[in-house]
């Protein structure tokens, strides 16, 4: 049986747009056109990352005149150290389950000793 992922694909492509420029603050329309996301996908991730405390919001200080203010995002530094993982364990997943085995395995003989 396979572990389910912790991140999906999407969730994912906005933890690497927002790795870009980690200590930046960004827009959540700059983070759809980077990752293509609709606003319907793109905020409820933005949401739940916040809730688990991986990416920091806030709202825009001193919007353009006419325009209204927007909630500015970032990674904060478990945010950071989280997506970081999740993108390498992404890119290379055979690597990250036999990573898991050796892991596994060692604490059992560790455990049997």
């Amino acid at each position: 049986m396979t572990a389910r992922p912790k991140f999906s694909a999407q969730t994912l492509s906005v933890l690497a747009a927002l790795c870009d420029q980690p200590s930046q603050w960004q827009h959540g329309y700059g983070l759809a056109r980077q990752t293509g996301l609709k606003s319907g996908t793109l905020y409820p991730i933005l949401i739940r990352l916040a809730d688990q405390g991986l990416v920091e919001a806030c709202w825009q200080d001193e919007p353009r005149p006419g325009r209204p203010r927007r909630h500015l995002y970032r990674l904060t530094a478990t945010g950071l150290a989280s997506a970081t993982t999740a993108l390498a364990d992404a890119a290379n997943p055979k690597a990250t389950k036999a990573a898991r085995t050796r892991a596994v395995r060692g604490a059992v003989v560790r455990v049997a000793q």
